[in-house]
């Protein structure tokens, strides 16, 4: 086989052991090369290359010896083209998919700009270096995420960059990626106590710019809301952010002002909603939101508690829910820089796979980006108290 043609990684490697054995008149059990001279070689992950000699050994053209390399195997007649002949080397898994140049994206759901513009960040720098990006959604379920981690596998993605589901346990999968070396990226949420490399914007921070701007507003009875369970690690650093910058202002902390842990199904059944009747009833001046969408949802309760935004009540959310173009912006947000979260997510990614996968004793990248607080029209004064 022509080694030019254009063929899958694995496929190119398992080529080149072939031709190996053949022209060197290698006998059973003399040694080829190691995975990690096949790494540097190709410039490929280890998985790439695991993938290649795996099958090879189901061939018995190779036997593989834990700890000690591979070596050629018992199977006579080695030869690239009666091999091709008598046992086809395996197609990738997914019709159509070539898994060489294939990174993996598994993201919770795309409802909203904030996913729409980390997907465009890792899409956009992976395409610059002939990389194309395969998207499977969690839907912020744990066992779904497994199964996508495995799918993405399975077909030869080369690694898989990942914006995990926010729960209170491990993804074991996660775990079993980062034993095997398998090269992976978190974005915007990492595994407290297990390292691993990811990238976010700095909650903490964005929380504190919230409270810090209400504060020079005149609010003094500033709430804090997550439709999320509270245990949750992102949760916990937002509002960890908000007590401490009311702390440092000398603020008793009021815990009715933490809002968590709630759903708003339907607007059209909001009437009965408890946080209508906290709107209504001025428990706050001002709500900071953990995501985007509960902004909107918050600004749509307002309306129906018959409170103007912002002359009655202050809105910052976390992302802007409203505008994809920043000077178009409605809502005073948070902004997370997720374009660029994405694209140092891919830029760390590349750098993984160039690295060949030289595990487990390496350094971790570790970014937080700084966030900025954009003013909008959902901010003003306080009311005036009768």
């Amino acid at each position: 086989m022509n080694m030019n043609t254009r063929v899958p990684l694995y496929q190119k490697i398992q080529q080149y052991i072939l031709e190996l054995i053949r022209s060197n008149g290698l006998q059973p059990g003399e040694r080829i090369p190691t995975e990690k001279e096949l790494m540097e070689q190709f410039n490929v992950s280890k998985i790439t290359v695991v993938k290649a000699l795996s099958t090879l050994a189901d061939e018995q053209i190779i036997d593989r010896v834990p700890g000690k390399g591979s070596f050629v195997g018992k199977r006579k007649q080695v030869d690239s083209t009666s091999i091709k002949d008598e046992s086809p080397l395996p197609k990738p898994a997914t019709s159509g998919v070539q898994a060489s140049k294939l990174i993996g994206l598994v993201i919770p759901s795309i409802l909203d700009y904030f996913a729409i513009r980390l997907i465009n960040g890792v899409k956009n720098t992976l395409a610059k270096q002939g990389y194309r990006v395969m998207i499977l959604l969690s839907d912020g379920d744990i066992e779904k995420e497994k199964e996508a981690l495995k799918t993405l596998q399975s077909i030869g993605a080369e690694g898989i960059v990942i914006f995990p589901v926010d729960e209170e346990h491990y993804n074991e999968e996660l775990l079993s990626m980062k034993f095997s070396g398998y090269p992976f990226v978190l974005m915007d949420r990492f595994l407290p106590g297990v390292e691993t490399d990811y990238i976010a914007a700095d909650g903490k921070l964005g929380a504190k710019l919230a409270v810090d701007y209400l504060w020079e507003l005149g609010h003094r009875q500033i709430a804090i809301c997550s439709d999320s369970p509270i245990q949750t690690l992102t949760v916990q650093e937002r509002i960890e952010g908000y007590v401490n910058a009311l702390k440092m202002k000398g603020a008793m902390i009021n815990p009715a002002h933490i809002i968590t842990d709630f759903h708003i199904e339907s607007l059209r059944e909001a009437e009965n909603h408890p946080l209508l009747r906290y709107m209504r009833n001025k428990m706050a001046t001002a709500y900071i939101t953990l995501n985007g969408r509960l902004g909107v949802q918050m600004y749509q309760l307002a309306k129906q508690a018959g409170l103007k935004v912002p002359e009655d009540l202050s809105i910052i959310s976390f992302d802007e829910p409203t505008s994809v173009v920043d000077d178009f912006s409605i809502f005073t947000h948070i902004k997370q820089f997720e374009y660029e979260i994405g694209s140092q997510a891919a830029a760390t990614m590349l750098d993984l796979i160039h690295q060949g996968g030289k595990e487990r004793d390496r350094s971790y990248s570790k970014i937080l980006l700084n966030p900025e607080l954009v003013h909008g029209q959902t901010t003003g004064k306080p009311p005036e108290q009768p």
